[in-house]
């Protein structure tokens, strides 16, 4: 006889009944480290580790949910999480975990090869990106924003316009969330930051590399401000962003504290 089929069935308690009549706006897991699989426009697809957070509403009369099934949910979709799917995995969630509601963030390291400007020399650059995105009970998605972390470097026009010798620069970071009318390239977002900046920023220089960036830098000196406003002028223009928020933070190098700006915009009042 099975071992099994003499133990009695287990209680499934996070389905029992709760008297208190309380509903909880999300309920979950957060902090997963995953393997995925996302999209990459040079090599097709890219392996990566994701951070995840995943969660849905529970009403009053549910004690509590299923961890598991989220897991269970994650492991399924992991050979592929992007733009288009991402609803999928909003609606199997609701699906899986008798949910009204679903959040999900996804953030990852995302690799691209950059050559340095002269000598050419080959190397990648690590980003922080991801898709956040939350869906209703009509089954309608409230919120999706794609999201990036992109490393620049800035040359202060201040200390640049009041020096004699040379002007302070520093490298800084300037953080976009962008919401989209249809699906677009990670990397073509990435390429809209650093071409805001003062100058890009590689993972290996040479000599003549180093020359090039630095005069090209002092060439284009740039505020935080000039980032942030330069970045807006190029989202506004395009017709596919409807919605998109903007932060730069300089690490200052002559200053004890970072400089820092923020804005937003709705265009035409788009969903977020």
């Amino acid at each position: 006889m099975h071992p099994m089929k003499d133990r009695p069935e287990m209680a499934d308690v996070q389905s029992m009944y709760d008297s208190r009549e309380i509903e909880i706006d999300k309920v979950g897991v957060k902090n997963v480290k995953y393997p995925i699989v996302v999209l990459d426009k040079a090599n097709g697809n890219q392996n990566t580790i994701a951070t995840i957070d995943m969660y849905v509403n529970l009403p009053h009369h549910y004690k509590g949910t299923h961890m598991s099934r989220f897991v269970e949910i994650l492991h399924e979709y992991k050979n592929m999480i992007n733009m288009k799917n991402f609803p999928d995995i909003l609606k199997e969630m609701k699906l899986r975990l008798d949910a009204e509601a679903a959040h999900v963030s996804v953030t990852f390291p995302y690799f691209i090869k950059k050559e340095a400007p002269v000598s050419k020399t080959p190397s990648y650059m690590e980003y922080e990106c991801g898709f956040r995105g939350s869906m209703d009970g009509k089954g309608k998605m409230t919120e999706f924003v794609v999201f990036v972390s992109v490393p620049v470097n800035t040359l202060c026009p201040c200390s640049k316009e009041i020096s004699e010798h040379g002007a302070h620069n520093q490298r800084g970071i300037a953080r976009v969330a962008v919401n989209a009318r249809k699906f677009f390239w990670i990397e073509d977002l990435i390429a809209v930051i650093e071409n805001s900046a003062s100058s890009d920023i590689y993972s290996i220089l040479k000599r003549e590399d180093e020359k090039y960036i630095t005069e090209h830098a002092f060439d284009n000196p740039k505020f935080v401000e000039d980032v942030v406003r330069d970045i807006s002028e190029k989202l506004s223009e395009d017709a596919n962003v409807r919605w998109f928020s903007i932060e730069a933070e300089n690490f200052e190098s002559i200053h004890n504290h970072s400089a820092y700006a923020y804005l937003e915009r709705d265009k035409k009042g788009g969903n977020v």
